[in-house]
């Protein structure tokens, strides 16, 4: 190129700094827009601090681990792929470990290592960095040869700056204190882009059943969880692993991941079908607590439950099964045998809302990817525009899948922008 192609990205999240320093080690002029003090405020906090940044997995089976628009996906994931991802943080310096649903974590579990890698690379590369809030995309007055609209800089309280290209990666709604609170969205829709619903995806489910607020704090694991619609047989979800009770209801990986499946307009119609005995049949099930009973045969029921749920779950499953905890084991009947055994095996939770999308892991909706070329993330009606990221309509389940979002449509995003036109 004859001239520097002059770059303005507009957020320092994962994203973000991804795109710039792919931008910049390319040769462009990279200058990176971040509101808050830091970046990567958002990247810092993500898996409870420990930033599982990527899924070990093959790009077929990552498209297959997202929900929303997963052929947008197809070019992007496989340009930049999750085994990139760990050469670029090995590269960095970064030591990296694999652990249960190939969910990739630094070793150290310190999602600050992942973000001062990413703020190294981007210095090396030579990103300059402004910490200002762009207030508006600007656009040329005319359009091109072809009829389209131009991106020509941006503004900011300071004035208005030139650029040749401009990459969003402004996030979503998800955690609003970190930043996100929509401005791509706004930059999209003022430059004639449609933006699709937003909802919260990956995000605790509010439930009907006051019990949840009494069993609030507890953790199980190895929990069979199927999702129906209303008391129907028809599955909507099946998953198998780990859950928490809270004071609104349930939350924890097994039901942020059974959210992305959930229609926000149906939300108050499906019932959750916890078995929190999956090693055992109806069969095997009874034998154990017959045993169990045999072992406290003059003994209160109250005195055995705890040998089969966890103690902050013991009365709630008595209430359920309609056994009185003064109940001698040795006169309870087949008929309440039975009615323990449909609890243990099919505890039913009744879904009321999603909670407030700023409590979700990520944004679902975003850019319609319509309005996207899958291969450059460029705008099909705005020369010069690229979104990258959260922003767009494209979300993936718990596990790594949203991270490797944020960096393939970066680093799609940023390869293209650098070319001439």
């Amino acid at each position: 190129m004859k001239d520097t192609v002059r770059i303005a990205v507009i957020g320092g999240g994962a994203a973000g700094m991804m795109a710039a320093a792919e931008a910049a080690q390319a040769g462009a002029a990279v200058t990176l827009y971040e509101k808050n003090r830091r970046l990567g405020k958002k990247l810092a906090i993500t898996g409870k601090g420990r930033c599982n940044v990527t899924n070990d997995c093959t790009p077929d089976a990552f498209i297959r681990s997202i929900p929303t628009n997963p052929r947008f996906l197809f070019g992007a994931i496989n340009a930049f792929s999750p085994e990139d991802t760990k050469t670029m943080f090995r590269d960095l310096g970064v030591a990296l470990k694999t652990e249960r649903g190939s969910r990739v974590f630094p070793v150290s579990d310190d999602a600050n290592e992942i973000v001062s890698a990413m703020e190294r690379r981007m210095r090396e590369a030579g990103v300059q960095v402004r910490h200002e809030t762009v207030e508006e995309l600007l656009f040329s007055e005319e359009e091109t040869e072809d009829g389209m609209r131009r991106v020509t800089g941006v503004r900011v309280e300071k004035g208005r700056f030139a650029y040749d290209r401009v990459i969003v990666c402004t996030g979503g709604l998800s955690y609003p204190g970190t930043g996100s609170t929509g401005d791509g969205y706004r930059f999209a829709r003022e430059a004639g882009l449609s933006v699709t619903p937003l909802y919260p995806s990956l995000v605790p489910i509010v439930c009907k059943e006051s019990f949840c607020r009494e069993m609030m704090g507890l953790s199980l694991k190895n929990t069979a969880l199927r999702i129906t619609e209303g008391e129907g047989t028809k599955t909507v979800y099946e998953d198998f692993g780990e859950m928490l009770f809270t004071h609104f209801g349930v939350s924890g990986p097994m039901i942020l991941s059974a959210s992305a499946h959930l229609k926000k307009e149906r939300i108050a119609d499906y019932v959750l079908h916890l078995d929190l005995k999956p090693a055992l049949d109806e069969k095997m099930l009874d034998e154990r607590i017959l045993r169990d009973f045999g072992a406290a045969i003059n003994k209160n029921f109250s005195n055995v439950i705890g040998g089969l749920v966890p103690a902050k779950m013991a009365n709630v499953v008595m209430r359920l099964s309609g056994i009185s905890p003064t109940e001698k084991c040795n006169t309870v009947t087949k008929e309440q045998r039975r009615a323990l055994r449909s609890t243990l095996k099919d505890l039913r939770i009744h879904t009321v809302d999603f909670r407030p999308i700023d409590e979700a892991i990520v944004t679902s909706g975003g850019v319609s990817v319509k309005e996207l070329n899958p291969k450059t993330m460029e705008a099909k009606r705005v020369r010069g525009l690229y979104f990258a990221g959260e922003v767009i309509d494209v979300d993936g389940y718990t596990g790594g899948f949203n991270l490797q979002i944020a960096f393939s449509t970066a680093a799609a995003a940023a390869r293209a922008a650098v070319l001439p036109e």
